[in-house]
């Protein structure tokens, strides 16, 4: 896997547990240029722990730096899933309302409506999602 088909971002090991290695990563100057980076929550916050499942996690010590990936399209996907589809069903939801008559209070409260169900969704089916966000974690 080349550099092209990865997110890698520099961190630092703050614990592990058997099958887990934590990682705490902090945006660096290349997230100032990444278009992506609102996206992603980089822009805004400057630390993240991430949770890496690992089976080699006890080769990891607090403390230690290393590099912490995601393949792209996954990233593509979790920001498809956060953000632009969420648009999409409140843009559908407000064309829906409207084509129905309704005024543009009703309309807005379906639209809010509308995102918090979808929300909702998707926290009861975080497990799933996540199931498929795999990090990958080498040493520097």
């Amino acid at each position: 896997m080349g550099v092209a088909e990865n997110i890698e971002h520099t961190g630092r090991v703050v614990r592990t547990e058997e099958g887990k290695i934590f990682v705490v990563i902090t945006a660096n100057s290349a997230c100032g240029s990444c278009r992506a980076r609102k996206a992603c929550g980089m822009g805004e916050q400057s630390e993240k722990i991430i949770e890496v499942e690992s089976a080699s996690w006890s080769e990891y010590a607090e403390g230690e730096e290393v590099i912490v990936a995601v393949r792209k399209h996954v990233g593509m996907r979790a920001v498809l899933l956060a953000y632009a589809l969420p648009v999409v069903i409140m843009l559908a939801l407000l064309v829906a309302a409207k084509a129905c008559g309704t005024s543009d209070g009703v309309a807005a409260g379906v639209c809010v409506a509308g995102a918090a169900v979808y929300y909702a969704l998707l926290f009861v089916l975080r497990r799933r999602v996540a199931e498929g966000i795999k990090f990958t974690i080498h040493k520097i």
